[in-house]
């Protein structure tokens, strides 16, 4: 066996450069990084041959002394932390020491710095197989210029696995983006070979940091977006969800921020995913922009290499925090916060400007979006209520809304088909009647008033902004499902004991998890015995999923309580089953309703959360604005 040497300083920092150097990108990613920890206002990055050829950062941040300038290229050589303390709530992005070490052993690397407190800079470079440090005076302003040209120039091996130039300047732009996106008080420019791509100014308002959200995600994102703020127990939530109807088919539209530090987590991801579980269609991806910030000493950073990760403290507070507030959200969603986003849409792209509001018109829609609006229904002296709303003026309000709710819902569920024992009368008690505002209101209902129907399918409504088309079935699927849900949380979930127990045979650690959990597992009804050391015995289901395989069942809640640390599989299952008996129970095609039965519907879809999709995620309305109907036939041309 070989006898053991010391590595070459250059070797040991070619070794740390294949965690932190994988890419041009990495390297853009960590020199931003630096400039944004030195307090910078404005990072200019400039591209050449997709990185390969050279990368340029210059930021006006404070500044490296020319006392400094050697130390700054060496390995483990750091200016913020000193202390295993601050090692424990890091509230820079960088903090190793390695990543300046690392780019110049496998790159031509030059550091050009001044301080506010010196008359003139100082240039470092290294260059040998020991690495030496050489500094020579140069002219530069106040902050500091990193030039790193012929990336890999030494590592040929790690040279060949680049892709094309094309492939890794969008690494680069995504690298940039996601830095743009977590620090809204610096400006950003970005070029490649001589050719500006992203010019990016300081946001300070809320209306600049929109627009910077349009700019890097697209105008479409923030204008169908629900702002979130929400703060609870040393933590909080704030940024941009797109609503279900603007998903994705694949994950490139999300981004999460912990503490300004750009982060993938399992955990954020399941709970995100779980917000959004019954108003998200087949395998579609939801879309964010999120900024969750919290005490640096309960969330470890150090965890990975290139900092992707982290590890919280206290994992299943944040995920429970991040899903509550996400799924509140989403449910305060009505159909007039939709109107809004749309019509402002609408205008603008028209060149006009909001009836009666000034140049915000165009961010009403993610200003006002999550907040919950109230339920309108006509007013006797509007003219709807006359009109094509088909109600009679001397008719009370209360009178007609009750009555015709209650005779629309028995005559949906005569005969409606509902399955596991669920009667039509059943069906009915959940069709409690919804709050009605004043009867002196005269604003006209978010989802306007029906006019017709059409195919025995949709209903045609009229409103303020536009023709309102809604799926029947959809609509009144969604409405009754929300209402068994929440009927069965008012019941709690009740438990059946099983004739023959369900024995089960699984590892030493699933075991040993029951033991530990066994409270939580009561809680979702499973009543769960260890007789083994990899023996499990299930005494008890929730009475709902007597019919379901009891079984995956539990091998998948103690799946998520090993990865997660929790489960809501017995919820989710529950739900699917709910959202089944909804759907029978629903009013079907070609069912012909009557004027005022159309108009419940659409008063209860008003008042109902997250009715903007059924169970299945599929939308439940659409808007064809009066712009749109006027291109359509050419009017106003």
């Amino acid at each position: 066996m070989p006898h053991i040497q010391l590595l070459s300083p250059r070797l040991a920092n070619q070794i740390a450069a294949g965690e932190v150097v994988e890419r041009p990108a990495s390297v853009v990613k960590e020199l931003v990084e630096n400039s944004l920890d030195a307090g910078a206002g404005r990072v200019d990055v400039e591209i050449e041959q997709g990185g390969v050829k050279l990368i340029r950062i210059r930021d006006d941040g404070s500044g490296i002394s020319e006392s400094d300038l050697p130390l700054a290229l060496s390995r483990h050589a750091t200016s913020k932390i000193t202390s295993l303390d601050d090692l424990e709530s890091v509230a820079s992005l960088g903090f190793r020491g390695e990543a300046l070490a690392s780019i110049s052993s496998v790159s031509r690397l030059t550091l050009t710095s001044r301080t506010e407190e010196q008359e003139a800079a100082s240039r470092v470079e290294v260059e040998g197989r020991d690495m030496d440090a050489h500094i020579s005076p140069a002219a530069h302003p106040v902050g500091t210029t990193v030039e790193v040209r012929d990336l890999f120039f030494n590592t040929p091996a790690r040279r060949k696995f680049l892709r094309t130039e094309k492939t890794e300047f969008n690494h680069i732009e995504e690298c940039v983006r996601r830095q743009a996106l977590s620090r809204f008080d610096a400006g950003f420019t970005l070029r490649h070979n001589q050719r500006v791509v992203q010019s990016l100014r300081p946001a300070e308002t809320p209306l600049d940091k929109e627009r910077r959200i349009g700019s890097l995600c697209g105008q479409q994102f923030i204008d169908n977006a629900v702002v979130i703020d929400a703060e609870a127990t040393g933590l909080r939530l704030w940024g941009w969800v797109a609503l279900p109807t603007f998903s994705r088919s694949q994950a490139d539209l999300q981004y999460f921020f912990v503490n300004g530090r750009v982060i993938r987590d399992r955990l954020v991801a399941h709970a995100v995913r779980q917000a959004y579980r019954d108003v998200l269609y087949n395998n579609r991806h939801p879309a964010f922009v999120l900024y969750l910030e919290l005490d640096p000493a309960t969330v470890d950073v150090n965890v990975h290499p290139t900092k992707h990760e982290v590890r919280f403290r206290d994992g299943r507070l944040v995920h429970d925090f991040i899903f509550r507030t996400l799924h509140k959200a989403l449910a305060d969603v009505r159909p007039d916060d939709h109107f809004r986003g749309a019509v402002a849409q609408s205008v603008v792209r028209e060149g006009g400007a909001m009836p009666g509001t000034g140049a915000e018109a165009t961010t009403s829609a993610a200003t006002s979006w999550g907040q919950p609006a109230q339920p309108a229904v006509p007013s006797p002296s509007s003219p709807g209520a006359s009109g094509y709303g088909g109600y009679q003026a001397s008719q009370p309000q209360q009178e007609w809304r009750a009555s015709d709710q209650m005779a629309f819902y028995s005559s949906l569920n005569t005969g409606g088909g509902v399955t596991n024992g669920q009667s039509s009368a059943a069906i009915a008690d959940l069709s409690v009647a919804s709050p009605t505002p004043p009867a002196d209101s005269d604003e006209e209902p978010p989802l306007g008033y029906a006019i017709a129907q059409l195919h025995g399918i949709y209903i045609l409504a009229q409103g303020k902004a536009g023709l309102i088309v809604v799926d029947m079935h959809a609509a009144h699927e969604r409405i009754t499902y929300e209402r068994m849900k929440r009927a069965l949380a008012d019941q709690d979930l009740k438990s059946q004991p099983l004739l023959v127990p369900v024995s089960l045979a699984v590892s030493q650690k699933e075991a040993a998890l029951v033991e530990t959990h066994g409270g939580e597992l009561q809680q979702l009804g499973l009543q769960i015995e260890r007789i083994g050391p990899e023996t499990l015995a299930v005494r008890q289901v929730p009475a709902l999923l007597r019919g379901a395989d009891t079984e995956q069942l539990v091998r998948d809640v103690l799946s998520d309580l090993i990865e997660h640390g929790q489960s809501d599989r017995v919820e989710a299952v529950t739900h699917e089953l709910l959202g089944t008996m909804a759907c029978h129970g629903s009013v079907r095609a070609n069912r012909q309703l009557t004027i005022p039965e159309m108009n419940s519907l659409l008063r209860d879809m008003e008042a109902t959360e997250r009715s903007g999709q059924c169970n299945h995620g599929r939308p439940t309305w659409t808007l064809v604005t009066l712009s749109e109907l006027d291109k359509l036939f050419l009017r106003g041309r």
